[in-house]
């Protein structure tokens, strides 16, 4: 990613992400409040192709959103730009997605579009326009110290935080960075909302995989991944048979219910055995890890905080912080040592490292 020089930047212009729902709508119109020079901008994303040729469309960008994020606009008399990233977001997103699913991982796209494309593209884009900050609706915190680093901390609000999804960024991106929405809660948002007099200020929250516009990643599998419906084994740890799968990208770590067999006690999917086209399954008990190896590490500081050290760790979006102790390998990699056993750890997840509210970063969970 190349940052223009900062000096070259309108020091009050700033380019608010819209997407036409609540967050990027208070966003921006916090920012006019406080007197900066606010751009919208909103992104028109893939969406498949149906029989006859008809749209299908892609739930973060209809056309009722777009008109919204325009009517927000206009009510603020901001300009609106739409870009197309059709293309960019196909090939970085989508089959970025197929192809993790195909290898038995289970990827998070929101966390691979905040790296490529909303924190890449976009912001480049935002700073093609002399623009400072590029600012979104995302619920987390920058800080910046007095030695002129900035820091990355959850949202106020601790059921809408995004820090999770946001630990890809680092210090040239943070620079240029703004959550208006993060010091708030989802409620003082809706009321802030109601405040501006904003036409958006009771619709409802967006969903992830946003590029599948019924919701349903198996069907989109099954139409898009000529690997996808490969039928195998179902096996304990022990190697015994206990019936067959429909394609491994069908079923996730830690699911107990819609396997399609019988046993004594319940069972759980433990991993999926790629090179054997095998589901493996077990007990509760055997479905807790207390270890786990990342790669791709991000740091948001630009370093971790040491070879080894304390952190609170969430392999989820919406998991709780797990004590673990945190070992750098280097090259981009860390091993876990949790205090407990946590259980559905999953290959292609985040894993994220947190000291109380602050994200220090995380990374992409291994293969095991």
């Amino acid at each position: 990613m190349t940052l223009i020089d900062s000096q070259t930047l309108v020091k009050n212009r700033v380019v608010v992400a819209m997407s036409g729902g609540v967050d990027s709508s208070v966003s921006a119109a916090l920012l006019v409040e406080q007197g900066y020079e606010v751009i919208g901008m909103m992104m028109r994303l893939w969406s498949e192709p149906t029989v006859g040729g008809a749209p299908f469309v892609n739930r973060c960008c209809t056309p009722d959103q777009m008109a919204d994020a325009r009517r927000v606009a206009d009510q603020l008399g901001i300009p609106f730009y739409a870009l197309d990233v059709k293309e960019q977001f196909r090939q970085t997103i989508v089959d970025f997605f197929i192809a993790e699913h195909e290898q038995g991982r289970t990827p998070n796209p929101c966390i691979e579009c905040n790296r490529k494309i909303r924190f890449t593209y976009l912001l480049n884009q935002a700073l093609a326009l002399d623009a400072q900050y590029l600012a979104t609706g995302h619920y987390a915190q920058v800080v910046g110290d007095e030695d002129g680093r900035f820091h990355l901390y959850k949202g106020r609000d601790d059921h809408k935080d995004q820090s999770y999804v946001l630990h890809v960024l680092r210090q040239e991106h943070l620079d240029h960075v703004l959550f208006p929405v993060g010091g708030y809660t989802k409620s003082e948002v809706r009321d802030l909302a109601r405040k501006f007099n904003l036409p958006v200020a009771s619709k409802g929250d967006s969903q992830d995989l946003c590029f599948l516009g019924d919701g349903d990643y198996r069907r989109f599998l099954r139409e898009y991944s000529s690997k996808a419906s490969n039928p195998g084994p179902i096996l304990t740890l022990d190697g015994e048979e206990l019936g067959r799968h429909d394609g491994l990208p069908f079923y996730t770590i830690g699911q107990r219910k819609g396997l399609g067999i019988s046993t004594p006690q319940p069972v759980y999917v433990l991993r999926k055995d790629v090179t054997q086209n095998a589901l493996v399954v077990g007990t509760r008990e055997q479905l807790g890890q207390r270890t786990l190896a990342v790669r791709d590490v991000n740091w948001v500081s630009g370093n971790s905080p040491a070879s080894t050290f304390p952190a609170q760790v969430k392999i989820r979006y919406k998991a709780e912080g797990a004590e673990a102790r945190v070992e750098v390998d280097g090259n981009g990699r860390v091993q876990v040592q949790f205090q407990e056993p946590v259980f559905g750890v999953t290959a292609g997840q985040g894993a994220v490292f947190y000291n109380g509210d602050e994200c220090l970063g995380g990374g992409i969970i291994a293969d095991t």
